[in-house]
């Protein structure tokens, strides 16, 4: 890590950033961007982003109302701000993590996580608090990284806790799907795909849709 010296040195936080960015850019260099797109592009009304990030996703937005970007980390958060200035919608930059989130019942049409899940502290509280602020009705969009099957599955297991602590927390092995079940959605649409980028325990993925009920 190459830290502040009091010169014309990087910060630690600007060094975040752009490796953050620049890791990113490769997967959606490989392909990962036009998934960003259908993942968000045609979503309106009021969106919630938990876990937005450096607001990769925030240019692909097209239809939305407005959106709301939830994000812990500040040195991330600064960035999503320079994004969402320049996006074609509305974006308001809260501070805040998916396990309490500072938004009232029913808040949102619409709520979306990309490659947030992983990171999370607790999963089913995060899913739970996203039930919560969604309507009736309102949809989860994911696109998340997920746990593979039979050998890679243990490796995934084994190697979880030095990811945890190399990449902000991130969990080799969740399974996204049977966590969102589990917190009362309905899935609409999933898809199981292969990473078009990055070392195989990364590579297990999953992109979709779930409602929370009526």
């Amino acid at each position: 890590m190459i830290c502040s010296s009091g010169t014309g040195a990087l910060s630690s936080a600007t060094v975040k950033e752009r490796v953050y960015d620049f890791l990113n850019g490769k997967l959606d260099e490989a392909g990962f961007a036009e998934r960003r797109a259908r993942l968000v592009s045609s979503l309106d009304g009021d969106v919630l982003e938990v876990g937005a990030g450096t607001g990769l996703n925030v240019p692909h937005y097209r239809s939305a109302r407005r959106l709301v970007a939830l994000e812990p980390d500040e040195r991330y958060a600064r960035r999503l701000r320079e994004r969402g200035a320049a996006a074609g919608i509305p974006v308001d930059v809260v501070a805040g993590t998916a396990e309490r989130m500072p938004f009232a019942d029913e808040s949102f049409d619409h709520a979306v996580v990309s490659l947030a899940l992983c990171s999370v502290g607790d999963v089913d509280d995060a899913l739970a608090e996203i039930r919560r602020v969604l309507r009736p009705g309102g949809t989860l969009a994911f696109l998340e990284h997920v746990r593979g099957e039979g050998g890679l599955a243990r490796w995934q297991d084994r190697l979880t806790p030095v990811q945890r602590r190399l990449a902000d927390g991130c969990h080799l092995n969740r399974d996204a799907t049977a966590a969102i079940e589990r917190a009362g959605f309905e899935l609409v649409d999933v898809e199981r795909f292969a990473m078009p980028a990055g070392y195989p325990l990364v590579r297990p993925a999953v992109q979709g849709v779930a409602r929370k009920p009526r």
